[in-house]
């Protein structure tokens, strides 16, 4: 074989592997998959308490993926990645996830999308106290997606709680710490990355449950256990897989600009299968909220170039 029938061979290998392709690919799945586990959540929640909840989640995510892992000869992590999936899965699942689980029982899900859509200003925070701000078009872009989250929620009719606001607050920024200190840390390689964090994280999530007096239900609804698989398979090992994909391979303003989009899409399932209402000031939180996500992008491009 020579070298230009070499180099066509390994062509369809190098485009999958192509950032420029499948960094559009993983947002996708993070927009539309993470827009609709807000939803999936409140399902799961008529028979299954909060950090239980999360916690069955992810072991059984990250059980299933880190043993298909195995399976295919790829080597467990280090001691060392170990340690920093453990503290990286506990910020963001443990923490980020479960926090929004626990509110949830006292916001809509509409509510805690738009709250946790104050993820990437703080992550923006968090990076530059490494030093690495963003540019004043990732800022600008950040501020319209805010703007626009600040609109969308103008136009809600839910109520909320003060301990459920404290909680995704709080949820907001361990994702976000957690996302940025993760980005300068060993972590495990490829998807065994994702299998690690979930295991990790299910172990902090399960003791809260079991020590807070949580029991698992006796007899769960079809909805809810059904709700369980789907935040298992597609929030867990898909999204979060292509999440972690973007963040080693995009900067943070890209890679968390789907908490800006979540709120509309989360908005749009709770239409669909819900019921909810949604007036002229969702729609235009919606076009304000994809307007900055575009700006972040179009700044991304530009940065690269």
């Amino acid at each position: 074989m020579n070298d230009t029938t070499a180099a066509v061979a390994g062509t369809p290998a190098r485009v999958l592997d192509d950032p420029r392709l499948l960094i559009p690919l993983a947002l996708c799945a993070l927009y539309v998959i993470w827009g609709s586990t807000y939803l999936g959540i409140r399902f799961a929640l008529q028979s299954y308490p909060p950090f239980l909840l999360a916690g069955v989640r992810f072991l059984g995510a990250g059980t299933v993926l880190y043993g298909f892992l195995r399976w295919r000869g790829m080597a467990p992590p280090t001691p060392l990645q170990w340690r920093n999936a453990a503290v990286t899965g506990l910020l963001l699942l443990g923490m980020g996830n479960g926090l929004v689980c626990f509110a949830e029982q006292r916001v809509s899900s509409g509510i805690a999308a738009v709250a946790v859509a104050s993820m990437p200003l703080f992550a923006a925070l968090f990076a530059g106290m490494y030093g690495h701000w963003s540019n004043r078009r990732e800022t600008i872009g950040l501020l319209i997606g805010f703007a626009g989250v600040i609109v969308l929620n103008l136009g809600s009719s839910l109520s909320g709680s003060r301990i459920g606001a404290i909680a995704l607050l709080t949820a907001a920024m361990c994702w976000a710490f957690g996302s940025v200190w993760s980005r300068r840390q060993d972590m495990p390689a490829g998807p065994m990355n994702t299998a690690a964090q979930m295991l990790c994280a299910s172990v902090g999530l399960l003791a809260a449950g079991f020590g807070s007096g949580e029991r698992l239900p006796a007899h769960p609804t079809v909805r809810a256990t059904l709700a369980v698989v789907y935040l298992a398979v597609f929030g867990s090992i898909i999204a979060f897989s292509a999440y972690l994909y973007v963040l080693k391979h995009a900067r943070p303003a890209l890679a968390t600009s789907y908490a800006y989009v979540n709120p509309p899409v989360a908005v749009l399932f709770g239409v669909l299968l819900a019921g909810e209402h949604v007036g002229p000031y969702d729609l235009t939180g919606m076009a304000v909220i994809l307007l900055g996500v575009g700006v972040i992008t179009l700044a991304r491009q530009r940065r690269r170039g």
